[in-house]
């Protein structure tokens, strides 16, 4: 079962509560502090409780239960809903884990949701308390730093990717047959990172307008600067998809290379093995012709023509150097030796 871990803020000072989520937050309005509230690998029962205790959109609740979704931002009232996508990279799989957190942000509220579990969310509170000028700001600010904390982490991952396309790069030229799986499986990487990353220069110029809205001011240059390194990141992710793009392209026309270069050796020595066996064929065709004459004169019958006649031994040497001759005439006219 999944507790509801709250801490009331007072500016920057945390104050662990005992109370039900929706009486802790009556007591951070009455006292005008902020109440952060993390639940991870919550049930969908505990998630829409926790919705209805704290009175959030119902349309936010049903995103926030909705599994595989991409990075979002949706506005209901008082709340802002925002599905994010924070990343890690496995150098040695190859491999980005991109994990849910949905986060509802109100006037003096602020919720963390890890859906899997798999994202830290006391690291990320640790993480702000080092700052308390940003605490003092209230809920959006720390949804500042929470956008933050998630854009600056896509750094490693980005760098992670592109040491491995270089590493691609190298590859391609080599002898290595499994370059072609490697590039497969790093583009569909890339491709489930872009699914995070491309929403959110939308998102982040959205929020800017709910942002300056909200505090009524015309500029927020803190969601700005995030807004320019998601442009940056996107950016990044899709030069990679490109990039892997074009290095399977170049991958399959130096497959294909290599297959028509092994073919023309192939048929290269076909061709030689032809010949060869064109002058072997030539000769002994040559070499029959004299072996026919001569077993035929060679045989033992007391009748045969030309026995008797004086000219029958240099007629039958003729006969074997001109049918001899005449097959090597026919043979070298046709390039057969």
């Amino acid at each position: 079962m999944a507790v509801p871990h709250c801490i009331l803020y007072r500016g920057a000072d945390a104050l662990p509560v005992d109370q039900d989520p929706a009486t802790a937050l009556a007591q951070a309005r009455a006292e005008g502090g902020m109440l952060w509230i993390t639940l991870v690998a919550p049930t969908r029962e505990e998630v829409a409780a926790l919705g209805s205790a704290l009175d959030l959109a119902p349309l936010g609740v049903a995103s926030a239960l909705r599994d595989n979704q991409r990075s979002k931002l949706d506005h209901f009232g008082d709340h802002l809903y925002l599905a994010l996508q924070p990343a890690q990279y496995d150098d040695a799989a190859e491999t980005v884990e991109c994990h849910e957190v949905d986060v509802f942000v109100g006037d003096d509220l602020f919720v963390t949701i890890s859906p899997d579990g798999a994202v830290d969310l006391g690291q990320m509170r640790r993480l702000l308390e080092q700052h308390p000028e940003i605490l003092r700001k209230g809920p959006y600010g720390v949804l500042w730093a929470t956008l933050e904390y998630v854009t600056r982490g896509y750094r490693g991952v980005l760098d992670g990717i592109e040491h491995d396309i270089d590493q691609i790069e190298e590859e391609l030229f080599g002898e290595d047959a499994g370059v072609s799986r490697r590039i497969f499986a790093l583009q569909r990487e890339v491709i489930d990172l872009h699914h995070a990353t491309s929403p959110l220069e939308d998102m982040l110029e959205r929020l800017q307008r709910i942002v300056s809205a909200h505090l009524h001011t015309d500029e927020v240059p803190a969601f700005h600067e995030i807004a320019d390194r998601a442009r940056y990141v996107d950016a990044r992710v899709a030069a990679f998809r490109t990039t892997l793009d074009a290095a399977l392209t170049v991958h399959a026309t130096i497959v294909d290379q290599r297959r028509n270069d092994a073919m023309q050796r192939m048929t290269e020595q076909s061709i030689q093995q032809n010949d060869q066996v064109k002058k072997i064929s030539s000769w002994a065709a040559i070499g029959f012709a004299p072996t026919l004459v001569a077993g035929i004169y060679g045989m033992n019958f007391a009748h045969m023509p030309e026995l008797s006649w004086v000219w029958g031994y240099p007629f039958a040497i003729g006969l074997m150097a001109a049918v001899s001759a005449g097959l090597y005439v026919v043979f070298k006219k046709n390039d057969w030796l």
